[in-house]
């Protein structure tokens, strides 16, 4: 029984050009910075997600991103 891991070069290779088939080469820009994107956006929640944790391990309240600008209602 084999043991699967992360594909090597020619593998690559193979998967690039099935995306290129499958997207065409005019979409993988769009493509590539969706991706983009989001990897930006699953980190930038990780990190927050983290400082929660840490802030409420240490029993300090969770911070406000958008602070109230002074406004009596």
């Amino acid at each position: 029984m084999a043991v699967f891991g992360l594909p090597g070069g020619s593998e690559w290779l193979f998967i690039l050009l099935i995306v290129l088939v499958l997207f065409g080469p005019s979409q993988l820009p769009k493509l590539a910075k969706m991706v983009g994107k989001s990897a930006k956006a699953l980190k930038e929640g990780m990190e927050s997600g983290l400082g929660e944790e840490e802030d409420a391990a240490k029993g300090e309240p969770a911070k406000s991103e958008k602070k109230d600008s002074g406004s009596d209602e």
